[in-house]
């Protein structure tokens, strides 16, 4: 029997665009600890490395959705290009500063601008929607694909980023990320033939947001806690390597951390499982939220990283449920923003996180930074619970959309009214 994600490879041109999309993505996991790294360097100023990391975070959860409800209105091609080199234009200047010694107020300037940056995993999913609206099973598994794809770049890119800055030259980092964003989104938007079609917004017509669905409300909300999660075992892990003698050993434990939900990733997307996406998605929060019990107990480097293994394979399954539901809830012309909106949910908690984390840290040790993603995986489990009826609910969108398992909204009615 051939292997599910062959088979999905089998369409023409996805091939060209998830290899660009590999590029493309890559500086998502490399910007951030690339310009912290850089800046570590050149000043041994921490505090400022973080604070200008933290103004990207945000600044990308904000401009983020807003480029992506262009790319909806005008298509992939239009928006990305610009926006794409505004960002890596602001790198660059963000860069120049660094390297000269310029006043903070232009790296800050420079850093919020650079947050323009497109969501090129929405924008490769978004192809594969296109591709397999109507074979579920396929979708499935594209969908699984990515998560696996994001997890590569999140082992391998903070390793890069902080390699290149610390045996190369300080901007080394931040210059490569910016090279493969350029050279990935360039790539992509060539592809012209597996390119969704733009949504243009009726003249007189109100364009109204995708977070205005009430579903989408609940995955947005609960991925701020999740990013406080990813933001908190970050900050934590680092500074338990630190106290343990052996800070460089981080970046190792965090990419075995990503490896658990890489293995996850790909085995859920070989499975075809029944039943509501809705409770599967419900199960995957908390059981996030259960794996961080673990990390609070740990003593040493090896428990640790055994700890965040186990944690780490709770991740992809949940992310892969979550396209899913968006695809149910959000009306065809605004998927991409839609898919958009779950990352600044990450980014901003992402953010939130790691600052809580830090105060903590500083006040108690690092072994208490782990209290902070318990409970933020307990508060992602809450409004998971509390918001489970509304993900229940038909979606109520400009076009009939698939529920979380690849039935259309009016197939769904139908089996009810039966």
């Amino acid at each position: 029997m051939p292997s599910p994600y062959r088979a999905i490879f089998a369409a023409p041109g996805t091939k060209g665009f998830s290899a660009a999309g590999l590029i493309g993505r890559l500086p998502i996991s490399m910007v951030g600890v690339g310009i912290l790294t850089m800046i570590s360097e050149i000043t041994g100023r921490y505090a400022m490395a973080s604070a200008l990391t933290g103004t990207l975070a945000l600044a990308a959860a904000f401009i983020g959705p807003q480029v992506s409800r262009l790319v909806d209105q005008y298509g992939q091609r239009r928006v990305l290009r610009p926006a794409t080199l505004i960002s890596v234009g602001a790198v660059a200047g963000l860069l120049l500063a660094a390297a000269n010694g310029l006043p903070d107020w232009t790296l800050f300037l420079f850093a919020a601008i650079a947050g323009c940056v497109p969501s090129v995993g929405s924008m490769i999913r978004a192809r594969w929607t296109v591709i397999y609206r109507d074979s579920p099973r396929e979708l499935h598994t594209a969908y699984s694909f990515e998560s696996v794809v994001d997890e590569v770049c999140f082992i391998f890119g903070p390793i890069l980023a902080i390699g290149l800055s610390t045996t190369w030259f300080p901007e080394a980092g931040p210059l490569i990320a910016a090279v493969c964003l350029l050279v990935g989104v360039w790539i992509l938007t060539a592809q012209r033939s597996t390119e969704p079609a733009p949504h243009p917004r009726e003249e007189g017509a109100v364009r109204t947001s995708a977070l205005r669905s009430p579903g989408l409300q609940v995955l947005a909300a609960t991925f701020v806690a999740t990013g406080a999660i990813f933001g908190s075992i970050d900050v934590s892990t680092l500074a338990f390597a630190e106290e343990q003698g052996s800070k460089s050993a981080a970046s190792f434990i965090l990419a075995i951390w990503a490896a658990g939900s890489c293995i996850a990733g790909i085995v859920f997307g070989l499975l075809h499982l029944k039943g509501k996406a809705e409770r599967r998605w419900v199960l995957g929060i908390c059981a996030m939220a259960v794996s961080m019990i673990p990390l609070l107990l740990a003593g040493n480097l090896p428990f640790l990283a055994v700890a965040l293994f186990v944690s780490g394979l709770a991740i992809a399954p949940t992310m892969i449920t979550t396209m899913a539901l968006i695809e149910a809830h959000v009306p065809r012309a605004k998927l991409t923003e839609g898919m958009t909106w779950i990352s600044t949910g990450l980014a901003v908690g992402v953010a939130l996180g790691s600052s809580v984390t830090g105060l903590v840290i500083d006040a108690a040790g690092a072994s208490r930074g782990y209290v902070v993603s318990l409970s933020a995986g307990a508060a992602a489990a809450a409004v998971a619970f509390a918001g489970y009826r509304r993900l229940t609910r038909p979606a109520q969108g400009e076009e009939p959309a698939t529920d979380g398992d690849g039935d259309s909204t009016e197939e769904q009615r139908g089996d009810r009214v039966a």
